[in-house]
């Protein structure tokens, strides 16, 4: 699966907001050539272009985007259109919202996302709902949810690769003793998914496997139907191999009766500059179909078609 395509020679960012702004004028939407400027353009350079169709127009390009599209494809231009951060915290304040709740989304952002990013959504949330990311998320979840969800959201990972083996057999007895007991919302089981480098918990799960015979998210099905141990098992799996994670998501979306394209949308567009080659790959290996063929079959018109331009596979 290819990566997000700019145009070696791409035009001034000025030039681009003339021809989106040219795309609104006239009878209808002109759909291809937006898809063809805000399909192809980074965040650096998306953020460049709302700056200069400001400074030209004396508007938001966010809102006469909103005002010219409809339905889903408005939605994935306009979160695509958006600063990752930006982004980030429209979504997490959309996931706390009683219509639009989703805890997943909230675990999404926590636990994906590079300590540098997660700050940054959390200062954008601050500025556009004057209020903290955290207190949103502790309010509007409960429970053992709440219990792992804030502590996630409140981290800031060390980022690098060091390791330490020792700490790794420790804390993996340590995991493995809670989990035997059943006791699934400990706060030291908590503390260490919520606290560790990637790198550190990457080589305690590995110990975990190697010493106790199990993955550990095979001893986190004790019960397939609890909700909280899907949670913490999407935790894990989002801290270790986010890929999976989203090509499961994917997976979902697309093979229901009926696409949920909120789910489509949202892993595409937020992935495409991240992950979404190596999602796309894992998505492949597991369904033998590959996901720009699967996108395309189960969606339809300048939707699809701007899907496809942020995988890469518009030609």
């Amino acid at each position: 699966m290819a990566t997000l395509k700019v145009p070696p020679n791409f035009p001034a960012p000025s030039e681009d907001s003339e021809q989106l702004r040219k795309a609104f004028q006239g009878w209808g939407t002109n759909e291809a050539l937006i898809i063809s400027i805000l399909g192809h353009r980074n965040a650096v350079q998306r953020k460049l272009i709302r700056e200069a169709y400001n400074v030209a127009y004396g508007e938001d390009l966010l809102k006469d985007l909103d005002k010219e599209l409809s339905s889903d494809f408005e939605r994935v231009v306009l979160l695509w259109t958006l600063d990752p951060a930006e982004r980030d915290a429209f979504l997490a304040n959309e996931a706390t919202k009683k219509l639009t709740f989703s805890h997943w989304v909230l675990l999404e952002i926590a636990t994906t996302r590079s300590s540098i990013d997660l700050l940054k959504a959390k200062q954008a949330y601050q500025s556009r709902f004057k209020k903290s990311i955290e207190e949103d998320i502790a309010y509007y979840t409960s429970g053992d949810i709440r219990k792992l969800l804030v502590p996630l959201v409140s981290t800031y990972r060390y980022e690098g690769e060091e390791v330490s083996m020792p700490l790794a057999k420790s804390e993996a007895k340590l995991l493995h003793e809670k989990i035997s007991k059943k006791a699934y919302n400990d706060e030291e089981l908590i503390r260490i998914l919520s606290t560790r480098s990637r790198a550190q918990l990457a080589a305690t799960l590995n110990h975990y496997k190697d010493e106790f015979g199990n993955a550990i998210n095979k001893d986190l099905k004790a019960d397939p139907k609890d909700e909280y141990l899907k949670f913490l098992r999407g935790a894990t799996k989002c801290l270790t191999f986010p890929e999976k994670y989203f090509a499961k998501v994917l997976r979902l979306a697309i093979n229901r009766l009926g696409t949920d394209e909120w789910a489509l949308t949202r892993v595409v567009a937020t992935r495409a500059e991240v992950d979404l080659q190596r999602i796309g790959e894992e998505y492949q290996r597991r369904n033998s179909v590959p996901l720009d063929r699967a996108i395309a079959n189960d969606t339809s018109g300048d939707y699809k078609k701007f899907l496809l331009a942020l995988a890469g596979h518009d030609d």
